[in-house]
């Protein structure tokens, strides 16, 4: 594996629209055990020893974690690493760095771990989650669970399940979200709706009283977006990719074109445009944010980490209603899948570092410190004990809306986590440009869907000929 990933970053692929070839680093096969005489847990994990010293002897101890969040999120993330550092009983300081976007950060880490560089532990959007596994790079956080006999029942579970295969965590769950769907009350009140749509079937089926009658410019301001497709195969219960989403083994091949789910998804999405229900409003999961917050859109999509803004954006202009993210059809059987990103311990070859990024993370999905970062941010809480804090109380209470996400979370199920892609950032990409193609008239359907899984089947092709 190492020497096929740094085959890889070698010819030069350091960018997301070409992970198909990425990666190096000592692999766990690679990794011998302690030999520092520390007094260290062992557990076994990939047929190999896996050490980490105890706790009372790491004092002076030093941690290097990279996130992803800026501006408000950003400041969650530095209030929480000062109280750690503050109030910690064993000497552990962390070091934390924000590296940019998700995209920047795994790149900069595919940079560092040529020259043995990288962090400690390092936070990883989810779509990279079957790349992190393969690179050869990580300690799953099962071995610590395991060694510290940490009760993972405290982890929502269908949060836990996403990074979950074969019964082994490989990441913890930390700032974890679901998209929902955003309406304005006062329209669907002005246009006599009072049945909420469950689905686009639905939302078509309003679309002319919410204009005529509702006072909207546009139904719904519908991002062109890979996350949202994503959720719309979910929702209509069927796959994404073969080999059971990718997660019974590695992915060979996309399901959604075998399986008429992405069909499904363009032919409706199509009917929207046509009828001038949902216009293009451009690419990216917060593209479709501006009209709606405007008074201009009925409804949007959006991430629930996205309801403090959306609020602080209208201002009272007029009530934000949410509910589930919607089907395609109104009687699909599905659910939804996670977005956001998880916690990922690199294999550092030190068993006080391992102990220190450990002891970190048991402080970061603390129920007190899920309950803070909730409020702050608006991401789950991803500790169930959290929603026992005060806060969490206080934060539901002051934003009811919030309880959609909570709901639904709790109403999926583990069997809709989503698929595992080593090549999912370009997939993305892939799907957007087609449903941009197909909107924009240069490709019917079947010709989109076609496209999507041509090129995606593509790069998992050339991705799995690296690293098989």
């Amino acid at each position: 594996m190492k020497k096929k990933l740094i085959s890889a970053l070698l010819i030069g692929v350091m960018s997301m629209s070409a992970l198909a070839g990425c990666g190096s680093g000592k692999s766990l096969e690679e990794t011998p055990a302690a030999t520092d005489g520390s007094d260290s847990q062992k557990t076994e994990s990939t047929d190999e020893e896996f050490s980490m010293a105890d706790a009372k002897d790491v004092s002076g101890t030093e941690i290097s974690f990279w996130h992803s969040m800026g501006g408000v999120n950003g400041q969650a993330i530095d209030a929480l690493v000062e109280k750690f550092n503050e109030e910690n009983e064993y000497g552990i300081t962390v070091n934390a760095q924000y590296q940019g976007e998700y995209d920047d950060s795994l790149n900069k880490l595919k940079s560092a771990q040529i020259g043995n560089m990288g962090a400690d532990l390092v936070q990883v959007y989810e779509i990279g989650t079957r790349f992190m596994i393969e690179s050869g790079w990580i300690t799953p956080m099962q071995n610590m669970v395991d060694a510290d006999n940490y009760d993972l029942s405290q982890i929502e579970p269908n949060l836990a399940a996403y990074y979950t295969i074969d019964d082994e965590l490989y990441s913890m769950p930390f700032n974890s979200s679901t998209p929902i769907m955003y309406y304005n009350k006062d329209m669907f009140e002005k246009a006599g709706i009072t049945e909420i749509p469950d689905s686009l079937e639905a939302i078509e089926a309003v679309g002319d009283k919410l204009l005529s009658d509702g006072g909207a410019g546009e139904v719904m301001s519908l991002s062109i977006y890979g996350w949202f497709f994503e959720q719309f195969m979910g929702k209509q219960g069927l796959e994404y990719a073969n080999n059971g989403n990718g997660r019974e083994k590695a992915a060979t091949a996309v399901a959604f074109d075998e399986n008429g789910g992405a069909k499904n998804i363009l032919t409706a999405w199509k009917s929207l445009y046509d009828k001038g229900f949902a216009p293009n409003v451009g690419k990216g999961g917060d593209a479709g944010l501006a009209d709606f917050s405007a008074g201009k859109s009925a409804i949007t999509l959006g991430s629930t980490a996205s309801l403090k803004q959306i609020l602080q954006d209208v201002n009272g202009k007029f009530e934000v209603g949410t509910a589930y993210f919607p089907k395609i059809k109104s009687s699909d059987e599905g659910g939804v899948s996670i977005g956001g990103a998880s916690l990922w311990a690199l294999n550092n070859d030190d068993p006080k570092k391992t102990r220190a990024t450990w002891e970190f993370v048991k402080f970061l999905i603390s129920p007190e410190s899920q309950a803070y970062w909730n409020a702050q941010t608006g991401y789950f809480p991803v500790t169930t004990a959290a929603q026992d804090e005060q806060v969490f109380k206080d934060n539901v209470a002051k934003y009811p809306q919030f309880q959609t996400a909570i709901d639904q979370l709790h109403d999926s199920s583990p069997e809709y986590t989503g698929a595992l892609l080593s090549v999912f950032p370009e997939a993305r990409a892939t799907v957007e440009s087609e449903i941009e193609n197909l909107l924009n008239g240069n490709e019917d359907v079947d010709g989109a869907v076609k496209n999507m899984a041509d090129a995606i089947n593509k790069s998992i092709e050339e991705y799995n000929l690296v690293n098989e």
